[in-house]
């Protein structure tokens, strides 16, 4: 009999439940914001996909770089799922949309929809919604990803969370290690 591993991987995916999700719900697509201006972002997300915190990009398409917006933004138990963002000095253009990221590990979780961001003092399409209880953060200058995060959250206390397997997680793990003993006392014989 062949065995083909990619073939069990599938198997294995197809076996496993998607319980995750996370959706940008401001910015919306073609929203313009201009500097000088607060704006509000938000998202939701899923309770149970492991997610405490994560990092915020901003990126134009027409350029190259990044603009590090905020890092460890606190996502799991926070009620508000939003923070504001001043924008002073970002070079204006169509093309801009946000990341939402674990910059430590390279998983992308989101992207927002594209919106425009325009000169100061230019009146924009839409009334300037904020959180008054969310933190703001304030992002300046052309994008560069050599540049800090313009702000840095305390690491959330519950971001080291207990492992938790799922029905079809168990019999994955319990299966491995079925293999490794089999494979060690086929080796020893």
């Amino acid at each position: 009999m062949l065995f083909f591993p990619a073939a069990s991987v599938v198997l294995a995916g197809l076996a496993s439940s998607v319980s995750a999700y996370f959706v940008v719900t401001a910015p919306k697509l073609h929203d313009q914001w201009a500097n000088g201006d607060t704006r509000m972002v938000s998202w939701s997300k899923g309770a149970l996909d492991g997610i405490s915190s994560f990092d915020i990009e901003m990126s134009q398409l027409s350029t190259d770089g990044l603009t590090l917006v905020a890092k460890n933004v606190p996502s799991a138990d926070s009620s508000e799922k939003s923070i504001n963002i001043l924008l002073q000095d970002v070079p204006p253009g169509d093309d801009y949309f946000l990341l939402f990221i674990n910059s430590t590990h390279g998983v992308m979780h989101a992207t927002s929809p594209r919106f425009s961001i325009l000169a100061a003092g230019t009146a924009s399409n839409m009334t300037a919604t904020t959180n008054p209880k969310a933190a703001t953060v304030t992002v300046s200058g052309a994008p560069n990803p050599t540049r800090a995060f313009a702000t840095t959250f305390a690491i959330a206390a519950n971001a080291a969370s207990r492992l938790t397997l799922r029905g079809s997680e168990t019999w994955g793990v319990a299966s491995a290690m079925v293999g490794c003993i089999l494979g060690a006392a086929w080796t020893l014989l």
